[in-house]
């Protein structure tokens, strides 16, 4: 069966205990439909780059799936449907990642770097002894 990487954008006010309920959902229309999924990523609410349906942010979801074109056509057209679904994006790949996406990698990569002296940055504190230019 051919391999898709499912990538949907939830409204931000939705709780992601409901972004779950959809994506539980969209699950079970794939499992009607022959298919599978073998991964399901929730990223988080996060900030768009420019307003989408009035919405500054969104809950972003990953999903890999094992399942006939037929079964993804009826997965996307109920997301279509969905009024709390602003945008998905289903691409085809040839096989699928093992272990966390880039995303959760970069999470984790942002918390080992806030438990630095310094903040995010890592550079540490600023020298009180050096004269600073300006």
């Amino acid at each position: 069966m051919p391999l898709y990487e499912h990538i949907y954008l939830a409204r931000q006010d939705v709780s992601p205990q409901q972004v779950e309920e959809m994506t539980t959902n969209m699950t079970t229309v794939l499992q009607a439909g022959g298919g599978k999924v073998t991964k399901n990523e929730y990223w988080g609410l996060k900030s768009l780059s420019y307003r989408i349906k009035k919405n500054r942010k969104a809950h972003y979801s990953l999903l890999n799936i094992d399942a006939p074109a037929p079964a993804v056509a009826e997965m996307e057209r109920q997301m279509r449907i969905n009024e709390d679904i602003l945008r998905f994006m289903t691409v085809r790949v040839d096989e699928l990642e093992e272990g966390p996406s880039a995303m959760l990698q970069k999470r984790d990569r942002d918390d080992d770097r806030s438990d630095r002296p310094g903040g995010d940055r890592g550079r540490g504190g600023f020298d009180r002894d050096r004269p600073r230019r300006f």
